[in-house]
């Protein structure tokens, strides 16, 4: 099970707010529940999955701001992927707060 963390930047939109953009992109990650889990936070969206499905699932995300008129986007992914024990997003913040 993997983790990725994504941020999609449509750029030359004409104006700086993109909230329109990331509420269209969480309709496509609403689509695929079941498959994934996700969780949206105020800089970027997480994504748990299998890997295949989540570079499947990353495309189509990019793909969004260009259907709405963008002419570039840009795409940050970061990618958790530890094999040696599962791990999900909400056990890795339990680990975090059992600590605290």
């Amino acid at each position: 099970m993997a983790i990725v963390d994504i941020t999609i930047i449509p750029v030359g939109t004409g104006s700086p707010s993109v909230s329109s953009y990331v509420a269209d992109i969480h309709k496509v990650l609403k689509r695929h529940e079941g498959r994934v889990e996700y969780q949206l936070t105020p800089m970027s969206t997480q994504i748990e999955g299998e890997l295949p499905v989540l570079f499947a699932i990353i495309q189509e995300l990019h793909e969004v701001p260009f259907t709405k008129g963008a002419a570039r986007v840009a795409t940050n992914i970061r990618i958790d992927d530890r094999r040696d024990k599962k791990s999900t997003m909400a056990g890795k913040l339990q680990s975090v707060q059992s600590k605290l």
